[in-house]
């Protein structure tokens, strides 16, 4: 089984997206996929259609209790062949529980051994931390892709990760990475200094760099809110195409065909933000909240 951890310690670069469009595009190549939440925000447990608050199980459980099983938590999706293990919340405390285990740092190697026959494939939705949930899924993976946003702050935090995949390799053999990628999102061709990014990040990292790269796509956006993957969401967008691409590079075969739109295609958000605040404290805003002009002062505006 080939583990694949999607990695990268700064939030909003684009790993949960294509941990879940990853995994959705190996299902529909004919994989056995098991997607596994590893970010205590349980954005991919959302992303699915699943209530990170009703679960009986996740995967903090195979964790912290050591009679739980891998495949007690794991739960089916609407895509056929894509199985989930789910987190909630709970995970975050994950660090304090483990301190002082012995071999804290494989226990999730440990529970994939007892899958590794069911699933052909199984993506890793890393946390944006490096702390021990991260290390956890650096040490059993065989691969890792690194989601890379074409800002410059990304490209800083890319040093400090290499270099804990370094330490990795020498202190966990045999559970060492074989495979590095870069992939590249939110890319928009039409700007020079997104050109620039791509271009110098292909001469420094040569082939780690994914042929495929993830355009900036409205429709990437959208589809967490209908609880689906981009590719049963919106089959024939942009964005589908990009994460077929990327699952066939990474197999080293051909993307399979985009599938025909079934009906109407739908635009924006699919759940009302009402159902997610729903039962939540907001504070009540007392005034305006903003400082009043003083007299005699001139906005920017007016002058």
């Amino acid at each position: 089984m080939r583990i694949i951890a999607m990695v990268n310690q700064k939030g909003g670069c684009g790993k949960t997206t294509s941990a879940i469009n990853t995994a959705a595009a190996f299902a529909e190549l004919g994989k056995r996929v098991l997607l596994i939440d590893f970010d205590p925000q349980a954005h991919a447990t959302i992303g699915l259609g699943r209530d990170s608050n009703d679960l009986d199980k996740s995967i903090y459980d195979v964790l912290t209790r050591p009679g739980t099983r891998l495949a007690d938590v794991v739960i089916p999706t609407s895509i056929r062949g894509l199985d989930l293990a789910p987190c909630n919340v709970l995970l975050a405390s994950v660090e304090l529980e483990l301190i002082g285990r012995p071999g804290k740092e494989l226990v999730l190697a440990r529970a994939l051994q007892t899958v590794r026959d069911t699933y052909d494939l199984c993506v890793i939705d890393c946390p944006p931390s490096l702390g021990i949930l991260t290390l956890n899924a650096l040490v059993t993976s065989t691969d890792i892709v690194v989601p890379v946003q074409l800002h410059y702050y990304a490209l800083e935090g890319l040093r400090r990760l290499l270099e804990t995949v370094r330490i990795i390799h020498q202190r966990f053999h045999p559970y060492s990475v074989e495979n590095v990628g870069m992939l590249l999102t939110f890319v928009e061709e039409r700007t020079t200094f997104c050109r620039q990014i791509q271009q110098q990040m292909r001469e420094v990292f040569g082939e780690l760099v994914f042929d495929t790269v993830i355009h900036r796509n409205i429709r990437l956006a959208e589809a967490p809110s209908a609880g689906e993957s981009v590719l049963t969401y919106a089959p024939q967008s942009k964005g589908a195409a990009d994460y077929r691409s990327l699952a066939a590079e990474v197999l080293r075969t051909s993307p399979m065909a985009e599938s025909p739109a079934a009906g109407k295609p739908r635009r924006g958000i699919q759940k009302p933000l009402t159902t997610i605040f729903d039962g939540v404290w907001i504070p009540i805003q007392r005034g305006s909240g903003k400082p009043a002009a003083a007299a005699g002062i001139s906005s920017i505006e007016s002058t």
